[in-house]
C-alpha cells in the first residue's frame, strides 16, 4: 500500500484553501509561493485560451470559479486582483487593479457590462446581474425582451456579503454598501448604504 507523499497532500490542501482565501496567496513563503504561482501561470494561460479572456499580472483566479466569455463578452482582470472559488462570472466584464470577488458571487454583464473600478472590495454570495425582463402581462416573462444598461462600481467601493446590484445601477467611489443589501438606486461618492431597498445611512468621511 502506498503511502501518499505529506508534502503532496499539504500542498492539495492549501491550493484548496486558496481558493476560498485568494488573499493568502499574496502572504505565501517563498517555498510555496514557487509552486503556487506555478499552479495560476498554468490555470490562467489555459483559461485564456478556452475563453475570451485577459488576466493581468500578478492575480489569483480559482480554478473553482466559473468564468465564460464568449467572443463578444469579453472579460478583462486587471493586476493583482482575484477571483475565489464558485463564483460565476459571465462577460462582458471589465474588471480593474487590486480588485477582489470573493466566493460564490455571480456578476452577468449582460449586453452593456459591468465595469469595475481598481481596488474594489465584493464580499461572498454577491450578485450583479446587467440585464433585465420585461413584465408586462400580455406573455409569459421568459418570452418577453431582455434589456441591458450595464453596470458601474467605482474605484475603492466596500460591497458588503450577500448583496445584489440591478441593471442599469452606479456606485460612486469610495462608498460602502451594507451586507443583504439590495441595491435599486445609484450610490453617491463616499455614501455607506443598507436594506433592502438600500437606503442612505451617512458618510464614510
Amino acid at each position: 500500500m502506498n503511502e501518499i507523499d505529506p508534502l503532496l497532500k499539504y500542498r492539495e490542501q492549501h491550493k484548496h484553501r486558496l481558493n476560498y482565501m485568494p488573499w493568502l496567496y499574496w502572504t505565501l513563503k517563498p517555498k510555496n509561493r514557487v509552486w503556487a504561482e506555478a499552479w495560476q501561470q498554468e490555470y490562467q494561460a489555459y483559461l485564456m485560451s478556452m475563453e475570451t479572456v485577459e488576466i493581468g499580472v500578478n492575480c489569483f483566479i480559482s480554478p473553482l470559479a466559473h468564468i465564460f466569455a464568449e467572443p463578444g463578452r469579453k472579460i478583462i482582470i486587471g493586476n493583482d486582483s482575484f477571483i475565489a472559488a464558485d463564483c460565476t462570472l459571465h462577460g462582458p466584464i471589465d474588471i480593474g487593479n487590486e480588485v477582489a470577488i470573493n466566493h460564490h458571487c455571480i456578476l452577468d454583464g449582460g449586453k452593456s457590462g459591468i465595469k469595475i473600478h481598481d481596488q474594489v472590495r465584493i464580499a461572498a454570495y454577491s450578485h450583479l446581474y446587467a440585464f433585465d425582463h420585461g413584465m408586462s402581462l400580455d406573455q409569459p416573462v421568459y418570452q418577453q425582451a431582455v434589456t441591458s444598461k450595464g453596470i458601474e462600481i467605482g474605484k475603492d467601493v466596500w460591497i458588503g456579503a450577500h448583496v445584489g446590484i440591478k441593471d442599469g445601477i452606479k456606485i460612486a467611489q469610495h462608498a460602502v454598501v451594507g451586507m443583504n443589501s439590495m441595491v435599486t438606486k445609484d450610490i453617491h461618492e463616499r455614501e455607506i448604504v443598507a436594506g433592502n431597498p438600500a437606503r442612505f445611512v451617512r458618510y464614510r468621511d
